[in-house]
């Protein structure tokens, strides 16, 4: 099927695309015909990525942003809308995710980090495209979540709270814009092989490659999925942990490595 002309090409705008599952998004969307809106801090290096993949000025602009810092995505949302117009899909992808000991103070920090980042620049992210995509009667906000927002782990307190945070503010949006014809979408990955997962010191059963996680994030996205978790299978194993007595729950995780926190290394 041949690719539709650049100027009737949809256009996705895209956050934390210069790695791991959001570059693997860029180029999933890529193949589909779209025009692409890359955002990241490391911008140089997404800028070489696309030139690298044969992306002309005309296919993808990249624009860099800070998520943590609502006035820096703010503006390279409306900087998007001013240089390629209103997107068919807004994808929030960028977020940290950091082990964190309530006990130690600066770790406190960590979590405010953690969820500005996560939550806050979630929204910000999703901002500038409401009111257009509203006005226009279509669109995608999709939300990546993560299946560690379905229980609390063990030192991961402030990424499954900021995931669960993820999931609750998506359904909260999705009703809002329900009558508007814009769709509000939330994807909860497995474990996918990024730099956030390489240095996990526990098992991390149906580990995706990116690559693969884009092409089933793509089709929940076409289809206008509500909510999905990806792999399915990682989906019923949350289910039947979040059916979990709580004390049943505790004892299955008594002594599972917690996530590393600022500043470790690999142990």
């Amino acid at each position: 099927m041949s690719q539709p002309p650049v100027s009737a090409a949809p256009l996705a705008f895209i956050t934390g695309a210069s790695s791991g599952i959001g570059q693997a998004l860029a180029s999933r969307f890529a193949r589909s015909g779209y025009r692409l809106a890359l955002v990241a801090r490391r911008s140089e290096e997404l800028q070489a990525w696309a030139q690298a993949q044969g992306f002309g000025a005309d296919r993808c602009s990249v624009y860099r942003a800070d998520v943590a810092d609502t006035d820096s995505i703010v503006a390279a949302g409306q900087a998007c809308l001013a240089r390629q117009g209103v997107p068919e899909v807004v994808i929030a992808n960028a977020g940290i995710s950091v082990g964190m000991d309530t006990a130690e103070r600066g770790d406190l920090d960590v979590m405010a980090r953690t969820f500005a980042t996560n939550n806050l620049g979630l929204a910000a992210s999703f901002h500038p495209f409401v009111q257009p995509m509203r006005e226009r009667g279509r669109g995608a906000l999709v939300g990546i979540a993560s299946v560690a927002a379905i229980r609390g782990l063990p030192g991961h307190g402030a990424y499954c709270a900021s995931k669960a945070a993820v999931v609750s503010y998506c359904e909260s949006l999705r009703g809002e814009l329900r009558a508007s014809g814009v769709a509000v979408v939330t994807l909860l990955p497995g474990y996918v092989d990024t730099p956030l997962t390489r240095e996990n010191r526990y098992p991390m059963p149906f580990l995706m490659t990116p690559q693969a996680f884009a092409d089933r994030a793509f089709e929940a996205i076409e289809a206008r999925a509500s909510y999905r978790v990806i792999p399915w299978q990682m989906g019923v194993v949350a289910k039947l942990l979040r059916a979990l007595p709580n004390a049943v729950f505790d004892r299955v995780l008594a002594g599972r490595p917690r996530k590393h926190r600022q500043g470790e290394g690999r142990s």
